[in-house]
């Protein structure tokens, strides 16, 4: 679980064909996937955005999701640390998350 989210969304896809015959390998790999990859478009998005119109309030806007992708990625290396390879939610996000992460590692 904790190689599921070492390099983000970059390790997540490795596992996430790596790791078939186990579903829980296959939920964390989805998650980071989901997560970080999410964050990773949504700050390209903004990034190219922002250097187009100025920085501004993008310029802001972009830096909180970097923080948001850093703190993410340290709460989910020490959740799958600690927890043995159980499921967790991230926080304030799991509700949304969970359900493609769930419907991603199903399919593949």
């Amino acid at each position: 679980a904790l190689l599921s989210y070492l390099v983000t969304w970059i390790t997540g896809i490795i596992f996430l064909f790596v790791g078939k015959n186990d579903p829980d390998v296959k939920y964390h790999a989805a998650q980071s996937v989901v997560f970080f990859g999410g964050l990773t478009i949504l700050q390209i998005l903004i990034g190219i955005v922002a250097n187009i119109n100025g920085l501004g309030v993008l310029g802001i806007v972009y830096s909180l999701l970097g923080l948001v992708h850093f703190i993410g990625w340290i709460y989910c290396l020490y959740k799958a640390w600690t927890g043995n390879g159980a499921r967790f939610e991230i926080p304030l996000l799991g509700g949304v998350i969970t359900p493609w992460a769930e419907q991603l590692a199903a399919r593949v």
